[in-house]
């Protein structure tokens, strides 16, 4: 048998997140642009300034229903011509609404990118917004309803949402809506929340692929350029301050099997010079497998199938007054509760006392840092970070800039971030789960005021 000589590494060649280039339409749209040679695959994020907060009183979800209905059709195509055109084009389009504002999301080859971005200029220039349409959409939203009641993850983040925020804070209610509020949404309110809200001025769009040969500013002129409306100025974002007094609430499900599990509390979001060290912190406390709460609560107690932490930017604004949530996620069999609650709070409790490892540190910035370049590979994926920078006010090389501070942050400073992100004081708790099996238990561990509430 003859064996062949194992191939050596190369030279690593140095990467950094790539740099966009800014222009400006006629009409008041903000190009953000990027050429990526080899992605023939080219992607279009929108960023339209509707967010969650200007939403009308009592019709929560209206904008959730607009983003769906940017697809419906427009003024010279109903919806099924619409979504064949996309067909044709090898197109996809995609949009959801969030609480910074409406996304809009085109991924279309770019030997068809033209008709790609005519078709997404129609769609924002003069959505049909057809009252048959809107109606299904709406009940479609209903029936999504009665299942994120019925899941436990998505029950345990509404509940923790509604206890973190003031009730007059969009914040604290459903991205999409109650049952009540939708059922209130009609073609009427869609098309007044379009019509006062979706404008070129105040809409960014961020284009990321290889633009071999294409004159980008003229395609641009011609398509997404088309589209005018009345000038206006940018909303802006009130703060986020919440409530983080250490508690628990139960959510009651009698005879559940599990408990799904969800600790936060809202800290820092991107705009804070801590926000490099605290996601390098948070990494180690629960971002993988070999985390320390995976390490535990896994690994050692079999409690759960794994638990995870993470921040979460919620609104952001240039003066830095914007917050994200900071949480702990997972579930666990219903007799685990309270010992993987306990076992949770004495590795917090121990992380201030001990701090992170070096060794833990360097495991973190080997993932976060070095499969970077294997994260940004696609157009897709580039694009909608760009986007999120956009969309919380940050300078375009600031995903660059994090990962340089990443690499070089020390150990204490990882730890420091994490430690001040979860003090086992200042968390709330909340557990969906049947109560009457571990309520007790979770009272004699001193986390905080217990509440039960009905699911």
């Amino acid at each position: 048998m003859t064996f062949h000589p194992q191939p050596k590494p190369g030279t690593p060649s140095p990467w950094a997140f790539p740099a966009p280039e800014r222009a400006a339409l006629g009409n008041g749209i903000t190009v953000l642009h990027c050429h990526r040679p080899g992605q023939q695959l080219v992607a279009v994020d929108v960023l339209l300034d509707a967010p969650l907060a200007a939403e009308p009183d009592g019709l929560d979800g209206i904008a959730g229903i607009l983003a769906r209905a940017l697809s419906e059709g427009t003024d010279t195509l109903t919806a099924e011509e619409f979504a064949a055109e996309l067909e044709r084009a090898g197109a996809t389009l995609d949009a959801h609404a969030d609480h910074p504002c409406i996304r809009v999301s085109l991924e279309v080859p770019a030997s068809r990118l033209q008709r790609g971005l005519s078709l997404l200029a129609d769609a924002l220039r003069a959505p049909a917004l057809p009252e048959d349409e809107i109606e299904r959409l709406v009940a479609n939203r209903l029936d999504e309803i009665v299942h994120e009641q019925a899941n436990p993850a998505r029950r345990a983040a509404k509940a923790l949402y509604a206890e973190l925020f003031d009730g007059a804070d969009r914040l604290s209610r459903p991205r999409g809506g109650t049952a009540e509020t939708v059922k209130s949404i009609d073609r009427g309110g869609v098309k007044a929340f379009y019509d006062t809200h979706i404008r070129p001025a105040t809409t960014t769009v961020v284009v990321v692929g290889d633009l071999t040969g294409t004159d980008l500013p003229a395609l641009l002129e011609n398509t997404l350029g088309t589209w005018t409306a009345a000038p206006a100025e940018a909303g802006v974002h009130a703060p986020v301050t919440a409530d983080d007094t250490g508690r628990v609430v139960i959510v009651d499900r009698p005879g559940s099997v599990q408990t799904q599990l969800l600790i936060g509390r809202i800290g820092p979001d991107r705009h804070d010079p801590a926000w490099a060290a605290q996601i390098l912190g948070t990494y180690c406390l629960g971002g993988t497998l070999t985390s320390r709460l995976d390490r535990v609560l896994r690994e050692e107690k079999g409690y759960t199938y794994g638990v995870r932490a993470f921040a979460q930017p919620l609104r952001s604004a240039a003066d830095g007054s914007g917050r994200a949530l900071l949480a702990i996620s997972g579930s666990v069999d219903t007799a685990s509760t309270a010992p993987a609650l306990a076992d949770t709070w004495t590795i917090l409790r121990t992380l201030a006392a001990e701090g992170l490892t070096d060794a833990e540190r360097d495991e973190a910035v080997q993932f976060l840092v070095g499969v970077a370049p294997l994260k940004y590979e696609t157009a897709g994926s580039v694009a909608g970070t760009l986007a999120d920078q956009v969309e919380q006010h940050l300078p375009d090389d600031y995903q660059a800039e994090v990962y340089r501070q990443m690499a070089e942050l020390p150990t204490a400073a990882a730890t420091d971030a994490v430690v001040a992100a979860f003090p086992p004081d200042r968390l709330v708790t909340v557990l969906v789960g049947d109560a009457s099996a571990f309520a007790e238990q979770v009272r004699g561990l001193g986390i905080g005021e217990v509440t039960v509430i009905s699911a």
